[in-house]
């Protein structure tokens, strides 16, 4: 089982992103479930959200403690929290930044292997707007293969958001061809 954990604020769509991964996932015959984390939080407030796929039935709805994977779709959130809590070994932190890797680990201490995007560049140039969740899945994609495919999130990104959904799925197979992965 994977296990993967979002990190964002309100209203950028940590939620939706991780939703949108378990329905890709289910439309390519594997497990899944997705489900938020947060309290009374406002817009713009710190979110989690979480995912986890399977080729077997997944019994466990806990809280996911030991994600394999990290995504970061806010890239302030590295400064407030310890997104590299509880990963686990060879797991990946996806972070939406201009930064590199390199100034990444220097700037947070990060240990694990990272991945980087300029999500927010490119969400605004496809889509006009700053909302990264499409964008991210895409640097999922390229950064864990054989996860979900892009194919398998076509569908799920269409019923999601209709007209605009063909913006979403450029958004995201740009950050598939932009995203770098350490080593």
């Amino acid at each position: 089982m994977v296990e993967i954990r979002f990190h964002g604020r309100g209203g950028q769509g940590a939620v939706t992103s991780a939703e949108l991964a378990a329905l890709a996932a289910i439309e390519e015959g594997k497990y899944a479930q997705a489900f938020p984390s947060f309290g009374p939080e406002r817009r713009g407030a710190p979110v989690m959200a979480f995912v986890r796929i399977s080729d077997k039935p997944i019994c466990t709805r806990e809280k996911v403690y030991e994600p394999n994977y990290v995504i970061v779709l806010d890239p302030t959130l590295l400064k407030l929290v310890n997104v590299e809590a509880g990963l686990k070994e060879g797991g990946i932190v996806i972070v939406n930044t201009t930064k590199t890797a390199a100034q990444v680990r220097k700037d947070t201490g990060i240990k694990a292997k990272i991945a980087t995007v300029d999500a927010s560049k490119i969400a605004i140039e496809t889509m006009r707007v700053p909302i990264t969740n499409t964008t991210m899945l895409g640097a999922l994609i390229k950064s864990v293969p054989g996860l979900i495919s892009m194919e398998g999130l076509k569908h799920p990104i269409d019923h999601r958001f209709g007209p605009i959904a063909e913006k979403n799925v450029k958004s995201c197979a740009r950050a598939f061809e932009e995203t770098v992965v350490e080593g």
